[in-house]
């Protein structure tokens, strides 16, 4: 049966051009491949028929001679030497022309050409817990911390060969990082067990580092903590992580903040409470008070006469600052009654005077007084 046209059966035009005879090829290879088409019985003769077409036509001198002489070019010792070159010839089968877009069909599984890992490689990202106290959360602070980390050799820089040699090729894989084995149809790719998919060995190894191109070390940076921050703000230092493997770039440090505890604020965002004794008298008679503030300041509060415990007021503006802009937050400040303690033989006489004439100036709950009073009233009838 007469041959077809290596054209015809790339889906080419005649003349056409290396690349374009390649991107025909790859095309038709996913349309025809054995594996997806196992409901054509045909399948695998297409696709032998197709790879025997390309392995000719990739070559110039055979493409030259099939463009001349078409298939008589190779056949009868015309030209390209007998059957050699194509699939139909000697022992063997399609596995040099198809590994040639083994990587365009199945870059996407396998990494694509030169699939090895790349030789220098990022470093990890760090992180560190700082702890602020609420003022330093307040006002913004610069801290001195010490990160234990990984940084690029001095001896070598980074290479991880003594000298600071460059790394020569993997003799095994050819720098490729990985090593292929054809097992029927299929080239099967696998990682290079001699250098671990680096694609590059170190011949001798740099004593300081032990070839890794990096030693641990502990490192001194100084760091600026806004205004702001609170308990799980995240500050990024780009750059300032493990350094990268053999030159690569090093990895970030994300700072975890953590504010600690107060012994007279509490925070709720960007608010302050803050809960402040006051005198009986005081909250009898009124008066005026002054209450800390975050900044290191005072201020002065008006309490109203006849103030109870858990009276809240408000000032403005005398909380913490917003993290990203937008003013402060508010102040509230919670008053708490004090019970006077280890009176007076005369204190206690001024203050039984005072129950006796207060009867009638009890607080705001005066009724449930009124009601107990009643009650023992009528127990006594």
């Amino acid at each position: 049966m007469a041959k077809r046209d290596y054209y015809d059966i790339l889906g080419a035009s005649k003349g056409a051009s290396a690349e374009d005879l390649k991107k025909a090829y790859r095309i038709k290879a996913k349309e025809l491949h054995p594996d997806r088409n196992s409901d054509n019985p045909n399948a695998e003769a297409q696709f032998k028929e197709l790879n025997e077409a390309y392995e000719v036509m990739k070559d110039a001198d055979k493409k030259a001679a099939y463009d001349r002489y078409g298939h008589a070019a190779f056949e009868g010792g015309m030209g390209g030497g007998g059957q050699r070159g194509g699939y139909a010839g000697g022992n063997g089968d399609f596995a040099s022309a198809f590994s040639d877009v083994f990587e365009d069909l199945f870059g996407n599984f396998t990494g694509g050409r030169g699939g090895g890992r790349s030789r220098a490689q990022r470093g990890s990202d760090l992180r560190y817990n700082l702890r602020v106290s609420l003022e330093e959360a307040f006002s913004g602070v610069q801290k001195t911390i010490n990160v234990p980390t990984s940084v690029t050799c001095d001896v070598c820089h980074g290479t991880g060969a003594e000298g600071g040699a460059e790394p020569v090729t993997c003799p095994t894989c050819s720098g490729m990082g990985k090593v292929r084995a054809q097992q029927g149809f299929f080239t099967v790719e696998r990682t290079c067990p001699t250098c671990n998919g680096a694609g590059q060995m170190v011949k001798n190894p740099c004593k300081n580092c032990a070839g890794h191109g990096r030693v641990e070390k502990d490192r001194s940076l100084s760091v600026n903590i806004p205004a702001g921050v609170e308990t799980g703000t995240r500050i990024r230092l780009a750059g300032e992580g493990e350094a990268g493997m053999r030159g690569g770039p090093s990895g970030d440090l994300y700072i975890f903040i953590e504010t600690k505890d107060h012994a007279i604020f509490q925070r709720d965002g960007v608010h302050l409470f803050c809960r402040v004794p006051i005198t009986l008298a005081t909250a009898a008679l009124g008066g005026e008070i002054e209450v800390p503030t975050i900044d290191g300041g005072k201020s002065r509060v008006k309490v109203p006469a006849g103030a109870q415990t858990g009276k809240q007021m408000r000032l403005r503006s005398k909380g913490m600052p917003a993290l990203r802009g937008g003013g402060s937050g508010d102040m509230v400040i919670e008053l708490a009654v004090e019970t006077p303690v280890n009176l007076t033989a005369r204190q206690k006489e001024i203050l039984r005077e005072f129950d006796t004439l207060a009867t009638d100036n009890n607080p705001e709950g005066s009724s449930f007084f009124s009601k107990v009073k009643g009650f023992w009233d009528g127990m006594k009838s």
